[in-house]
């Protein structure tokens, strides 16, 4: 699987559309999810899943730089549901289906994000493979050399492979990621956990900034909701090594007790990195902590809070699909 800096061919979003999940605030998400949607496609194309009477509204809210696909759905956590990319040696890019039980069958009704993947690849034109396992996208991350990181307190939930023990589930990324070397962090986000949680996804407390180079949520502030989660964290990665035996550089993303958006649960877009906010006055310390950690691309603020109420941020509602011919 390449890793999210490598040049993308498109970012893969799904569109909200259940008031049992959104409650009052789901005229609110349609709102974030379309500015995030232009956000991105300022920097490449977007292609949108929604349900086939939502095509018009999405057009109109989200402009031309976005392409509609429509599709029966459930739910809209596209990064959880829809399928990973693996490149092959030829460079030819697949699609790779996970299982989905809906983050350990919280909500009852999935069929439709089961079959999501196969449509997606179907409309890229590639083949998939079919991982026997559950895994989502927001509980991993890759450096495209060997290298995966994860957390304990999400894959090793019983809720998740209840049959498999943690060897069994490291074989299963490497047969289907093809990773080498798997770096386990306690936890996720303190926050993370409850009826909309996802107990605990690597993506809400970590972002890959290069090979061997990491942003870590790790506060200082001991009144933060994740400063022990972070300290835990911390120790843990500068203790790992990974597949190239390097120690990581770890930059700290260090917010304090008042933070209420999901800084970490950013996307790396073409040239970009699209971050979510609060609007209120802790946002322009975050950003600027981005942006010295990505001197190479352009931070991008975007509304965030309906997202988080939701149970996550940007990265939780976006799959990057690689540059490459489809295998």
């Amino acid at each position: 699987m390449p890793p999210e800096w490598d040049p993308h061919a498109a970012t893969l979003m799904a569109w909200p559309m259940h008031r049992e999940l959104w409650q009052e605030h789901l005229e609110d998400a349609k709102r974030e999810y379309a500015g995030i949607a232009r956000a991105i496609a300022g920097f490449e194309p977007v292609i949108m899943l929604c349900d086939p009477a939502d095509v018009g509204d999405v057009r109109d809210r989200c402009g031309a730089g976005v392409e509609t696909l429509p599709a029966p759905l459930d739910d809209s956590w596209l990064r959880d549901s829809g399928p990973a990319f693996v490149r092959g040696r030829d460079g030819r890019v697949a699609a790779v289906k996970f299982q989905f039980n809906a983050w350990g069958d919280r909500f009852p009704r999935y069929a439709h994000d089961q079959e999501v993947p196969y449509r997606i690849a179907e409309h890229l034109g590639m083949r998939t493979f079919m991982a026997p396992f559950v895994l989502e996208g927001g509980s991993f991350f890759v450096d495209g050399e060997g290298t995966l990181i994860t957390t304990e307190m999400c894959l090793l939930n019983p809720n998740r492979n209840p049959g498999m023990t943690k060897e069994q589930i490291e074989q299963g990324l490497r047969d289907y990621l093809g990773v080498e070397t798997i770096v386990w962090l306690p936890y996720g986000e303190a926050a993370d956990v409850g009826p909309n949680g996802t107990d605990g996804h690597v993506d809400g407390v970590l972002q890959y900034v290069a090979p061997g180079h990491v942003m870590l949520l790790a506060p200082e502030d001991e009144a933060a909701p994740d400063h022990a989660f972070g300290r835990a964290n911390l120790e843990r990665l500068e203790a790992s090594r990974d597949a190239k035996g390097r120690s990581f550089r770890i930059s700290r993303l260090d917010v304090t007790a008042a933070a209420e958006a999901a800084y970490a649960n950013c996307y790396l877009a073409n040239g970009a990195v699209i971050v979510p906010i609060a609007e209120d006055g802790e946002d322009r310390d975050a950003l600027d902590q981005i942006a010295r950690i990505f001197p190479d691309r352009e931070v991008v603020g975007v509304p965030g809070m309906t997202v988080l109420y939701g149970g996550g941020g940007p990265h939780c509602i976006t799959q990057q699909v690689p540059v490459g011919d489809p295998a």
